[in-house]
């Protein structure tokens, strides 16, 4: 029970950011509580392909000619790069929303997004 766990409970975890994130979304008025909701929805998916690509018992993928090992005792370097890029695009993208809510506040002098009349579709 517990190995089983200990291997489930990055993907739950994951899931539950997830949802944590996207329900922020949905019922928060207020865009910086929005931006966090986001931030955090960005971290779940980052964990959810970490705990994809992990490999118990694994090496990481650097080969020479000293070392001789199976080949499929390696992780795949895929996952990590991707999230790497992930993370380096999640704090462009939260930046430049927290910009765009500094220039939103300075117009409207508000946060909510209810009370924001331009914004309306």
């Amino acid at each position: 029970m517990l190995n089983f766990l200990e291997e489930w409970s990055f993907f739950g975890g994951s899931i539950l950011l997830i949802l944590i994130g996207l329900y922020g979304v949905i019922t928060r008025k207020n865009m910086i509580k929005i931006l966090i909701s986001l931030a955090l929805m960005d971290t779940g998916v980052n964990l959810m392909l970490v705990a994809l690509g992990y490999v118990k018992a694994a090496n990481a993928p650097i080969l020479n000619s000293v070392v001789q090992t199976n080949t499929a005792a390696f992780v795949d370097p895929i996952p990590q790069a991707l999230v790497l890029t992930s993370i380096v695009i999640g704090t462009a993208v939260l930046g430049l929303g927290l910009a765009l809510v500094i220039k939103i506040y300075d117009k409207f002098s508000t946060l909510d997004i209810s009370k924001i009349r331009g914004l309306k579709w």
